[in-house]
Protein backbone atom coordinates (compact mmCIF):
# COMPACT_ATOMS: atom_id res chain seq x y z
CA UNK A 1 0.00 0.00 0.00
CA UNK A 2 1.33 3.42 -0.97
CA UNK A 3 0.27 6.49 1.00
CA UNK A 4 0.72 9.83 -0.71
CA UNK A 5 -0.37 13.42 -1.11
CA UNK A 6 -2.20 13.91 -4.38
CA UNK A 7 -2.90 16.96 -6.53
CA UNK A 8 -6.32 18.59 -6.84
CA UNK A 9 -7.76 17.99 -10.30
CA UNK A 10 -5.45 15.05 -11.12
CA UNK A 11 -6.60 11.60 -12.25
CA UNK A 12 -5.87 10.37 -8.71
CA UNK A 13 -8.07 13.16 -7.34
CA UNK A 14 -10.91 12.00 -9.62
CA UNK A 15 -10.57 8.51 -8.10
CA UNK A 16 -10.67 10.10 -4.64
CA UNK A 17 -13.86 12.03 -5.45
CA UNK A 18 -15.53 8.85 -6.75
CA UNK A 19 -14.54 6.91 -3.61
CA UNK A 20 -15.87 9.63 -1.30
CA UNK A 21 -19.04 9.91 -3.35
CA UNK A 22 -19.62 6.13 -3.21
CA UNK A 23 -18.82 5.76 0.52
CA UNK A 24 -19.86 9.07 2.09
CA UNK A 25 -22.47 10.73 -0.11
CA UNK A 26 -24.52 8.29 -2.23
CA UNK A 27 -25.68 6.25 0.81
CA UNK A 28 -27.23 9.50 2.14
CA UNK A 29 -28.79 10.44 -1.19
CA UNK A 30 -26.31 13.32 -1.54
CA UNK A 31 -23.67 14.30 -4.09
CA UNK A 32 -20.83 16.82 -4.30
CA UNK A 33 -21.42 20.23 -5.84
CA UNK A 34 -18.91 21.83 -8.19
CA UNK A 35 -18.36 24.53 -5.55
CA UNK A 36 -17.55 21.96 -2.85
CA UNK A 37 -15.00 20.25 -5.08
CA UNK A 38 -13.46 23.57 -6.14
CA UNK A 39 -13.03 24.59 -2.48
CA UNK A 40 -10.96 21.45 -1.87
CA UNK A 41 -8.00 23.14 -3.57
CA UNK A 42 -7.14 24.52 -0.11
CA UNK A 43 -7.03 21.00 1.42
CA UNK A 44 -4.10 18.61 1.60
CA UNK A 45 -5.39 15.55 -0.25
CA UNK A 46 -4.16 12.17 1.04
CA UNK A 47 -4.84 8.76 -0.46
CA UNK A 48 -3.84 5.11 -0.11
CA UNK A 49 -3.28 3.14 -3.30
CA UNK A 50 -2.52 -0.44 -4.26
CA UNK A 51 -1.03 0.02 -7.73
CA UNK A 52 -3.73 2.06 -9.57
CA UNK A 53 -6.59 1.16 -7.19
CA UNK A 54 -7.55 3.71 -4.54
CA UNK A 55 -8.13 2.05 -1.15
CA UNK A 56 -8.93 5.03 1.04
CA UNK A 57 -8.49 8.76 1.46
CA UNK A 58 -8.78 11.77 3.71
CA UNK A 59 -8.06 15.49 3.63
CA UNK A 60 -6.41 17.97 5.96
CA UNK A 61 -7.44 21.62 6.20
CA UNK A 62 -5.61 24.19 8.30
CA UNK A 63 -7.67 25.89 10.99
CA UNK A 64 -6.88 28.66 13.48
CA UNK A 65 -4.56 28.33 16.45
CA UNK A 66 -2.27 25.45 15.48
CA UNK A 67 -5.12 23.05 14.71
CA UNK A 68 -5.65 21.10 11.52
CA UNK A 69 -8.96 19.48 10.55
CA UNK A 70 -9.29 15.97 9.17
CA UNK A 71 -12.10 15.72 6.60
CA UNK A 72 -13.70 13.23 4.25
CA UNK A 73 -12.12 10.04 5.57
CA UNK A 74 -13.25 7.10 3.42
CA UNK A 75 -12.08 3.50 2.96
CA UNK A 76 -13.46 0.97 0.49
CA UNK A 77 -16.20 -1.01 2.22
CA UNK A 78 -14.50 -4.39 1.72
CA UNK A 79 -11.26 -3.07 3.27
CA UNK A 80 -12.74 -1.46 6.39
CA UNK A 81 -11.21 -3.01 9.52
CA UNK A 82 -8.10 -4.14 7.64
CA UNK A 83 -5.69 -1.32 8.62
CA UNK A 84 -6.15 1.10 5.72
CA UNK A 85 -7.89 3.73 7.88
CA UNK A 86 -5.31 3.39 10.64
CA UNK A 87 -2.47 3.80 8.10
CA UNK A 88 -4.14 6.90 6.64
CA UNK A 89 -4.59 8.37 10.13
CA UNK A 90 -0.94 7.77 11.05
CA UNK A 91 0.23 9.32 7.77
CA UNK A 92 -2.05 12.37 8.18
CA UNK A 93 -1.02 12.85 11.82
CA UNK A 94 2.69 12.65 10.94
CA UNK A 95 2.26 15.25 8.19
CA UNK A 96 0.37 17.54 10.57
CA UNK A 97 2.99 17.10 13.31
CA UNK A 98 5.86 17.70 10.85
CA UNK A 99 4.18 20.93 9.75
CA UNK A 100 3.96 22.21 13.32
CA UNK A 101 0.32 21.57 14.15
CA UNK A 102 -0.43 20.80 17.80
CA UNK A 103 -3.84 19.17 17.44
CA UNK A 104 -6.05 17.52 14.88
CA UNK A 105 -9.83 17.83 14.94
CA UNK A 106 -12.68 16.35 12.94
CA UNK A 107 -16.43 16.00 12.63
CA UNK A 108 -16.81 12.23 13.08
CA UNK A 109 -19.89 10.34 12.01
CA UNK A 110 -21.54 8.55 14.93
CA UNK A 111 -20.80 5.14 13.38
CA UNK A 112 -17.05 5.98 13.16
CA UNK A 113 -16.54 7.29 16.73
CA UNK A 114 -15.32 3.89 17.98
CA UNK A 115 -12.63 3.71 15.29
CA UNK A 116 -11.33 7.20 16.12
CA UNK A 117 -11.36 6.47 19.86
CA UNK A 118 -9.15 3.41 19.21
CA UNK A 119 -6.55 5.65 17.55
CA UNK A 120 -6.53 8.16 20.41
CA UNK A 121 -9.23 10.73 19.61
CA UNK A 122 -11.59 12.11 22.25
CA UNK A 123 -15.17 13.33 21.83
CA UNK A 124 -15.47 17.08 22.46
CA UNK A 125 -19.00 18.32 23.05
CA UNK A 126 -22.47 17.18 22.15
CA UNK A 127 -23.78 15.29 19.16
CA UNK A 128 -24.87 17.45 16.19
CA UNK A 129 -26.35 16.85 12.74
CA UNK A 130 -24.31 17.29 9.57
CA UNK A 131 -25.09 15.98 6.07
CA UNK A 132 -28.34 14.58 7.56
CA UNK A 133 -26.66 12.25 10.12
CA UNK A 134 -25.30 12.48 13.70
CA UNK A 135 -21.68 13.62 14.22
CA UNK A 136 -19.35 14.50 17.09
CA UNK A 137 -16.38 16.82 17.18
CA UNK A 138 -13.33 14.70 18.04
CA UNK A 139 -9.81 15.85 18.76
CA UNK A 140 -6.33 14.51 19.41
CA UNK A 141 -3.25 16.35 20.63
CA UNK A 142 -0.24 15.67 18.43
Amino acid sequence: MALKIIDHGSAEYQLMVKLRDDILRKPLGLSFTAEELESEKDNMLIAAFEEERILGCCMLLEEQGGTIRLRQMAVLNDLQGKGVGRALMNFAENIARDRGFRSIRMHARLNAVGFYEKVGYKVKGDQFMEVTIPHYVMEKML
